[in-house]
């Protein structure tokens, strides 16, 4: 296999093809073994019942009042998880002393998972939207930080060597090689921070709130409407999908300027 030779016109057509067929095959095969009752349709229920179940659910503006709700949370919580881990990776990247000093306490508080956060939260601010945008933004920032600092600490020794042979400033280095050289690792952190954003939002919207997507979930699973709980999923996977497909889109731009 050459690794090396650049995609022709028909290798990407190939490569669309089989992304969208493979999805639409399952799809297809799943509503047939729903129609034969070769799966148990009370438990997991066909595509078809998913969707009449997503059309009930629009019709009457259910869905996007639990939408609107979870999606305002994941982009604030993200928004403010991302720029954080960004900020202070940045700083414990380029201050020794810095990261010493923060390295102990956040040793401590990253294996604390965001279920166990919930509960904590809502003791301390409430049920409202502050509780939930906190527990999304802590989910987001663990991420975001650790590849930020693994970024930053994976720039080439030669080049640097080389722009202080070239007697550069700091502030070029940065710019030139630290930042540049970084940048796809950070959007790593990035892209892994969106599904943490949303299993954050899930999980608080599902112990606390009475509108979201994780409340639609657990309100179809205590009424025992696995169809509703299918469309709140899905609704979660698409939505990640299609964040990540512009996150990707953004970081090739950045790159590329960089």
């Amino acid at each position: 296999m050459k690794f090396d030779r650049e995609k022709t016109r028909k290798d990407i057509v190939i490569e669309n093809t089989i992304f969208f067929a493979v999805p639409v095959l399952f799809i297809l095969f799943w509503q047939l073994a729903g129609k034969l009752n070769l799966i148990n349709g009370i438990i997991i229920p066909t595509p078809y019942k998913i969707l009449e179940a997503f059309i009930s659910l629009l019709t009457t503006g259910k869905w996007w009042n639990d939408f609107s709700a979870s999606i305002r949370r994941v982009l604030l919580g993200f928004f403010y998880g991302t720029t954080a881990g960004i900020v202070i990776g940045v700083l414990s990247g380029l201050f020794s002393k810095f990261n010493k000093a923060i390295d102990g306490i956040f040793s401590i508080l990253r294996p604390i998972p965001m279920i166990g956060l919930v509960p904590l939260m809502i003791l301390w601010f409430g049920i409202g939207e502050t509780s939930k945008v906190i527990v999304i933004s802590v989910g987001t920032f663990w991420s975001v930080l650790l590849n930020t600092q693994a970024g930053l600490a994976s720039t080439d020794r030669k080049l640097l060597e080389v722009a202080q042979i070239l007697e550069k400033d700091n502030f070029t280095i940065l710019r030139k090689i630290v930042f540049p050289s970084a940048l796809p690792q950070i959007f790593t952190g990035v892209r892994i921070g969106v599904g943490n954003a949303w299993k954050s939002v899930v999980a608080a919207e599902m112990l606390a709130a009475t509108k979201g997507i994780g409340h639609l979930i657990e309100y179809a699973r205590e009424l025992a409407q696995p169809a509703k709980m299918f469309v709140g999923i899905l609704t979660i996977g698409i939505v990640g999908l299609l964040i990540d497909f512009l996150i990707r889109k953004l970081q090739k731009i950045l790159i590329r300027w960089g």
